[in-house]
């Protein structure tokens, strides 16, 4: 077996800690590329369907909100669902819309401003969650997802949604994503961890870029190998990219 190569298993889960610093290290990377950005650059169509830059921004404002207000969360979580069953959508499609609409009218600046004011109450308040909270369980209502808890969604997803969000934002401007190894790649192992477990099969993976590595679920076993840059298997699990095999197993961000 190559030295290198990671076998799935011993991928230890993202803790409240470990979670919390690297969303900690992932929303100063986001503000650092929110603020690189230029004038034009607010209109630019991203990979979300419908979303410009401006409109994604908005959206991670209203999850800032949702995380450090208490009442704010039951409101949009309130309206979401009363959206989602008059229109037959999911939830959280209609939450995020939520979010995108209640900050359409800020500029650019007033947006750039309102997400810089906005990250220390989130975090803050993601790191004291209290752990019989973070017990608790959630269910996402996303169809074949099941068996989160409250501490999943907001030491993981809300991890995961502005470092997936970061890479379509440098797509869309075309900035150069900051990516490394001890933080990129262990955002990156723990959805490799959440996909093997998902699909059940046995595989070899090798993601390339720094943020890459080369996992396997079957130590014993020679398999021909998928290969693939680290971020477009995260793109392609997220749905952005269209996935065949074990590549068509999604991942939620």
């Amino acid at each position: 077996m190559n030295a290198n190569r990671v076998d799935v298993g011993s991928i230890p889960p993202l803790g409240h800690e470990e979670a919390m610093d690297l969303a900690d290290q992932e929303l100063v990377l986001l503000l650092a590329a929110v603020d690189r950005l230029e004038e034009a650059d607010w209109d630019r169509p991203t990979d979300c369907a419908g979303w410009d830059v401006k409109a994604m921004l908005g959206h991670l404002l209203g999850m800032l909100e949702l995380q450090a207000d208490g009442e704010d969360r039951i409101r949009q979580v309130k309206v979401a669902a009363a959206d989602a069953a008059r229109d037959g959508g999911l939830r959280l499609d209609a939450m995020t819309a939520l979010q995108v609409r209640e900050h359409a009218d800020l500029s650019p600046a007033e947006l750039r401003a309102a997400l810089h004011s906005a990250v220390p109450g989130g975090l803050a308040a993601r790191r004291t969650l209290p752990e019989q909270v973070r017990a608790a369980p959630y269910d996402p209502e996303i169809p074949g997802v099941a068996g989160w808890t409250l501490g999943f969604l907001f030491d993981v997803i809300h991890t995961r949604d502005p470092w997936l969000h970061r890479i379509d934002l440098a797509r869309a401007t075309g900035q150069d994503p900051v990516l490394t190894a001890g933080h990129d790649g262990r955002i990156i192992a723990d959805v490799v961890a959440e996909w093997a477990r998902t699909h059940g099969q046995p595989f070899r993976l090798t993601l390339t870029g720094p943020a890459g590595g080369d996992f396997t679920a079957a130590p014993d076993e020679e398999l021909r190998a998928l290969v693939l840059d680290a971020v477009e298997f995260c793109r392609t699990l997220s749905g952005r990219i269209t996935g065949t095999g074990l590549l068509a197993t999604t991942v939620v961000f």
